[in-house]
């Protein structure tokens, strides 16, 4: 009897003591993880200014930009200057062989000399009834047709020597000395450097979100972490999509750059789309990916993190919009944010304590 005792006392004491293990794995398990170091914000609410991100190209302003042509084809016998070089206004760019222009120059004044002296004649004799008048119009119509041929002769010996039309930067240069200059084809092009824009490249629904006057922020190379050049504004948005790129072109002027920009250097521009009165808005950090859509995690009274399925609409580099799912006022993570889970307790990372100075004794 005493022996059966013992058993059933170590096995209500086994009992308990399982028992007592599975309270503490609850325990344990109901408990939430502390996340420490994380950091929070309060939602606020305010006007947004919703932001459109786009990659530009400074491109010369129409009719400040020359493309220059040889008037006819001829050998290129000197070529002046090289892309990149700055020009005055007539200075020579290029210049092609004087021979053929000089001789047509000639050939077409002996024409036209001739031609006069036998207006002159037919006239005359027309006056005395001698010839038809048909005879004297004709010799006038020759001699109008011979003084444009002249015409055309002296301009294109001018045009022999390409000259810069306008003070600024060679931009393309194609003529090769010795070779021959084709009509067809641009020789030199110069733009004036004082008269510059930014060409954007969007896609056609976000062309249509843009208007005319908005306030664009530039920043050099390809993204909004460069160097800050301006504040320009949107001049002009195209009508038609461009057929390689299926893209539209919105033209920026930017009158108050804070350094001259160079032709063809890339532009980072956010061109201010709209603008929402009284949006709820949050850092970007405390946004976490969930599959397609985004969460957030608010933090109760008690330091608790709840998870929450927010909409976001627009953006820009620092702060997002949430249309719906959050309220001002609420507080959640920001920093921090892709390493806590729902329910966690949240310990918010302390700010260091103000150091002595050296040197300094305490009071």
């Amino acid at each position: 009897m005493t022996g059966g005792r013992h058993q059933r006392t170590a096995l209500l004491l086994a009992i308990a003591a399982a028992g007592c293990k599975g309270g503490a794995a609850a325990g344990d398990a109901a408990t939430p993880q502390a996340v420490v170091g994380a950091q929070t914000a309060v939602v606020t609410k305010g006007p947004f200014t919703e932001t459109l991100g786009a990659i530009g190209t400074v491109v010369p302003r129409p009719g400040h930009v020359a493309a220059l042509a040889a008037p006819q084809p001829a050998r290129i016998t000197h070529v002046y200057v090289t892309a990149g070089q700055h020009v005055r206004q007539g200075e020579p760019l290029v210049e092609l062989d004087q021979t053929p222009f000089r001789a047509a120059a000639q050939a077409a004044e002996a024409t036209l000399a001739a031609a006069e002296k036998a207006n002159d004649r037919q006239q005359r004799l027309a006056a005395e009834g001698i010839v038809p008048r048909k005879d004297a119009d004709q010799a006038a119509a020759d001699v109008a047709k011979a003084r444009a041929d002249a015409s055309n002769a002296r301009r294109a010996e001018q045009l022999s020597v390409v000259r810069s039309p306008l003070g600024g930067v060679v931009t393309r240069m194609t003529a090769v000395l010795g070779a021959t200059a084709d009509v067809a084809q641009a020789l030199v092009e110069v733009a004036d450097p004082a008269a510059l824009d930014i060409l954007l490249s969007v896609t056609p629904n976000d062309a249509a979100r843009l208007h005319q006057g908005a306030k664009v922020s530039l920043t050099a190379g390809q993204n909004a972490t460069g160097e800050p050049i301006g504040v320009g504004s949107v001049i002009d948005i195209g009508g038609t999509v461009d057929t390689a790129s299926r893209s539209v072109n919105v033209r920026v002027q930017a009158p108050t750059t804070r350094r001259p920009l160079r032709i063809s250097e890339t532009v980072y521009a956010q061109v201010a789309a709209a603008v929402h009165a009284n949006a709820v808005i949050v850092p970007l950090e405390a946004l976490v990916p969930d599959g397609e859509d985004f969460k957030v995690f608010v933090v109760d009274a008690a330091g608790i993190a709840h998870e929450r399925k927010v909409s976001v609409g627009g953006r820009t580099d620092k702060v997002a919009e949430i249309t719906q799912g959050l309220t001002g006022g609420e507080r959640i993570v920001t920093y921090g944010a892709y390493g806590v889970s729902d329910s966690a307790k949240v310990i918010p990372a302390k700010q260091p304590a103000a150091s002595t100075p050296p040197n300094k004794e305490k009071p």
